[in-house]
C-alpha cells in the first residue's frame, strides 16, 4: 500500500513539475527573447521551485556538496537522472550544458536553452559534431559561465558502466579550461524511467579541479575514476550497492 501512495504521490509531482515549466516558460518567455538574464531567472526559478517540490511531495531531498565554480570552468558531471541537471544548475550561477540538438526545436525548452547559451551537439557525426562543439563553445565564452558536459553522453543508471567519451577530454585540451568532475547519486531515487520517485537524500558532489595542461588520455582516466569511485561512494552512502546490478 505504501508503494501505491508513493507511486501516485510520484504522478502528481510529475504532471505538477511539467505544467510548472510550461506555464513559467510562457510568463518570461517575452523577457527571455529580449533580455538572457529574463531566460535564467526562469530557469533558476524552476529549479528552485522543483526542488522545494520534490521535497515536500516525494520526499527527496538534495544535498551539495564540495566547492562549487564560479569562473569560467568545464563541470564534467555524473548524468543519472532529471535530478542531477536539476540540482548542477541551481548550483553554479550560469550554467550551460552540452545537449542533443534535437531539443532546440522542444517547445519551451528550445527558447530557453538557446537563450542561456546552451551548446547543440549532432550525435550523428561523431568527429564533426566534437569539432564544431569546441568551435562554438569557444564562440559562446565571451559571457562567462560554467559549461556543464557529461562524459559518458546519456543518463546511466545507478550500477551500470557505460565508458566515458573522449568529448570531454577534447573540450578541455582546446578550451584551457580548468575542468570540475561531478560526481551524483540522483538516480537511486529519481530513476531515468519510469514514474516512482523514492524518497531520500539526492547528493552532488563537486570534487577537486582537474587543472589545465593534463594530457588527454591521462585525463579522460582521472576523470572516469574520481566520478566513478565517489559516485558509488554516494549510493551506498543511502543504501544502494552499486556492484550488486549486473
Amino acid at each position: 500500500m505504501t508503494m501505491v501512495v508513493q507511486w501516485v504521490r510520484s504522478l502528481i509531482f510529475m504532471i505538477t513539475i511539467y505544467a510548472w515549466m510550461l506555464i513559467l516558460g510562457l510568463v518570461f518567455a517575452p523577457y527571455a527573447l529580449f533580455a538572457k538574464r529574463g531566460a535564467l531567472m526562469a530557469c533558476k526559478t524552476y529549479a528552485r521551485t522543483t526542488l522545494w517540490l520534490a521535497r515536500w511531495m516525494v520526499g527527496i531531498r538534495s544535498e551539495v556538496r564540495g566547492v562549487v565554480p564560479t569562473g569560467e570552468v568545464v563541470v564534467g558531471a555524473k548524468h543519472q537522472s532529471f535530478l542531477d541537471i536539476i540540482v548542477i544548475f541551481d548550483a553554479v550561477p550560469h550554467g550551460k550544458f552540452i545537449m542533443k540538438r534535437e531539443l532546440l526545436w522542444t517547445p519551451i525548452i528550445g527558447l530557453y536553452a538557446r537563450r542561456l547559451g546552451c551548446i547543440p551537439v549532432n550525435r550523428g557525426k561523431k568527429g564533426a559534431a566534437v569539432a564544431k562543439m569546441v568551435k562554438d563553445v569557444a564562440k559562446e565564452f565571451n559571457e562567462p559561465g560554467q559549461l556543464v558536459i557529461y562524459p559518458q553522453g546519456t543518463r546511466v543508471a545507478p550500477g551500470v558502466h557505460k565508458p566515458y567519451k573522449v568529448g570531454t577530454a577534447i573540450l578541455y585540451e582546446g578550451l584551457g579550461f580548468t575542468c570540475i568532475p561531478v560526481a551524483t547519486n540522483a538516480g537511486v531515487f529519481w530513476p531515468r524511467t519510469g514514474v516512482l520517485r523514492k524518497p531520500g537524500l539526492a547528493i552532488v558532489d563537486f570534487l577537486d579541479p582537474i587543472e589545465p595542461g593534463v594530457a588527454r588520455n591521462e585525463f579522460l582516466g582521472r576523470l572516469e575514476e574520481v566520478i566513478e569511485m565517489r559516485s558509488d561512494a554516494l549510493m551506498r552512502e543511502v543504501g544502494f550497492d552499486p556492484d550488486g546490478i549486473h
